[in-house]
């Protein structure tokens, strides 16, 4: 059996334990998958089956995806998200005008340079950034270039604001709820997120769990 499709990741199971679900169900040891999606996020995550469909994965990877992603303002995350130590960071009232909301989400379209999140599995001196935060290490993550090829408001009702977002590969949705919480001059972090599509892959293509 050698495959690519994608399945609908609910909120709860990390990435890997829909890789071992499908292991299980496909009775292979070669499953892989092609963006990781966290715990509390949910959507599109891309598997492929076999030995010769895995090593595809890489053109998969590099393809658009298209994001729903739920910001809570006023208030910043250690993780950037909702798993997070919280601290308050408003600094302004509570209403924020959306004129102000479009021109803050103008800054962070097209090619824009990018901090991961230190709770991140990118690796530091071959030892992911998480694992090292946790240990009680400082980590510094540099800058890097991202492209974000469309962002737009969906709704707003303050704390929340919704956004949808058209990604190149890279772009972490984390940090990017808490730089717009910053050129906001209040803080956000990311409260929800669902993936609604990479590539070709949409919700409707999609297999349940």
């Amino acid at each position: 059996m050698e495959k690519i499709f994608a399945v609908w990741k609910p909120k709860g199971p990390t990435s890997h334990d829909i890789v071992n679900r499908v292991r299980r169900a496909t009775g292979k040891r070669r499953v892989g998958h092609a963006g990781t999606l966290d715990p509390l996020a949910e959507g599109i995550l891309v598997i492929a089956v076999g030995r010769e469909a895995t090593k595809t994965l890489g053109n998969i990877v590099g393809k658009d995806k298209e994001y729903l992603a739920r910001i809570k303002l006023g208030e910043e995350s250690s993780t950037d998200d909702e798993e997070g130590d919280k601290k308050i960071v408003e600094v302004k009232p509570r209403h924020i005008a959306m004129e102000d909301i479009r021109g803050a989400l103008r800054q962070f379209t097209g090619e824009i340079f990018q901090t991961p999140p230190v709770y991140s599995a990118l690796k530091v001196g071959g030892v992911p950034a998480h694992r090292r935060v946790r240990r009680g290490e400082p980590v510094v993550l540099e800058p890097r270039k991202v492209l974000i090829k469309e962002i737009e408001c969906v709704s707003y009702d303050w704390p929340y604001l919704e956004v949808r977002v058209v990604t190149g590969p890279g772009v972490y949705i984390r940090a990017l709820a808490r730089d717009v919480g910053r050129a906001l001059g209040v803080g956000g972090y990311l409260a929800g997120l669902v993936r609604t599509r990479i590539g070709e892959f949409t919700k409707d293509k999609c297999l349940s769990i």
